[in-house]
């Protein structure tokens, strides 16, 4: 079975609230919201490539050394295995700014779970509502 990585990203505002994505029309689960992130090009390290996909994506600048690693996900989809690292990330520069017609959400923690999310990102929910409460 084919094995896939992507990163994603927890951007925290000051309010502590956490930012998630609605997938546009047009995607492989369109509609569902998700952590900001992608896939990481050939030698690209996971840090690069969420300091590049959070760029492309949303037009902010992060430095690696303000991603925090906080849990994986490690999910099953039919035609390929997902590994997730989740990274907590609360300083960047410019305005979150979305650059592919992806719909953005500012929520509480607690409140991702009124969303529905890719079977692969529920795993990354709760390590986030303990650490922001």
């Amino acid at each position: 079975m084919r094995q896939m990585l992507v990163v994603a990203a927890a951007l925290v505002d000051a309010d502590n609230r956490v930012l998630i994505a609605q997938r546009p029309a047009g995607k492989a689960l369109a509609g569902l919201w998700e952590f900001p992130g992608g896939k990481p090009e050939q030698g690209e390290t996971p840090e690069a490539a969420l300091v590049r996909e959070l760029e492309e994506e949303l037009g902010i600048v992060v430095k690696p050394a303000c991603l925090a690693p906080l849990t994986f996900a490690s999910h099953r989809y039919e035609d390929f295995h997902l590994l997730m690292p989740l990274y907590v990330c609360r300083r960047w520069e410019g305005f979150v700014t979305p650059r592919e017609s992806q719909t953005l959400k500012w929520v509480m923690a607690r409140k991702i779970w009124d969303y529905p999310m890719p079977p692969a990102d529920a795993p990354l929910i709760q390590p986030l509502v303990d650490l922001l409460g």
